[in-house]
């Protein structure tokens, strides 16, 4: 995972002397430069595929709920119309009075101004990258959107961007992430394959994508597990028909 957040819209990086090291290290190693791009395999057993192939929408959303349970997640179902109550019962039950938000165009778009506006509100600012860090360490709670979420392990992937920075889901004592219905897969497969299709597709990935899986937690000692060693002490999924 990268140590820091990545503008997409910023610089790339430039490569330099590429082929005189590759030729120096081809030579080190006694043997002719390796040019060809290798070909990846076309396994004929994709077993990774077949997890969960043939599960419905809804079949998805109660694997989900059920692998929510075991990593010791709230999780609120509601309808887009009711998101807002959904939300703000979740903040509530966190007692919550500063909340730490990405600076995500979801939020508008799924009316979720008026309630966040109920509260002391902080998004993340890209150019106060050390002020928004200092906002998600006093944050009661911290929000997303989930962008791709995996139904087997109850995961949400977020990817980092310019407002979305990854402390919003790691700092604060609570985290909620709000999973539109339609961002649910089976597992990391489908992940791996939506990134791979962006890349593919000219779009900028940055490098750091969080999989996150309900609260922190550690067992390495004594294997006895201890729940917000390292980050939130308590995570809620709210899902959201968003059809």
């Amino acid at each position: 995972m990268s140590v820091q957040d990545v503008n997409a819209a910023g610089p790339k990086g430039q490569i330099a002397n590429r082929e005189p090291f590759l030729d120096r290290l081809a030579k080190s190693f006694g043997r002719e430069r390796v040019v060809e791009k290798p070909v990846r395999p076309d396994w004929g057993l994709k077993p990774q595929w077949e997890v969960f192939s043939g599960l419905t929408s809804d079949e998805l959303v109660e694997v989900l709920k059920n692998q929510c349970l075991l990593v010791h997640t709230e999780v609120i179902e509601t309808e887009r119309a009711e998101l807002g109550a959904a939300l703000k019962e979740a903040l509530d039950r966190n007692e919550c009075k500063l909340v730490v938000t990405w600076k995500d165009p979801r939020f508008s778009e799924f009316g979720l101004n008026g309630v966040l506006g109920q509260y002391e509100l902080c998004e993340w600012n890209s150019e106060d990258r050390a002020g928004s860090i200092a906002a998600a360490e006093r944050a009661d709670v911290g929000i997303t959107f989930s962008d791709i979420t995996l139904a087997e392990s109850a995961t949400v992937v977020l990817f980092s961007d310019e407002g979305k920075g990854r402390s919003v889901s790691l700092l604060p004592k609570n985290y909620i992430a709000v999973i539109p219905k339609s961002t649910i897969v089976p597992r990391i497969t489908q992940a791996a394959a939506e990134i791979d299709r962006r890349i593919a597709a000219g779009e900028t990935v940055a490098s750091c994508v969080n999989f996150i899986s309900g609260p922190s937690n550690s067992a390495d000692i004594e294997m006895s597990l201890v729940v917000g060693v390292h980050g939130p002490v308590h995570a809620t999924y709210i899902i959201v028909d968003d059809a």
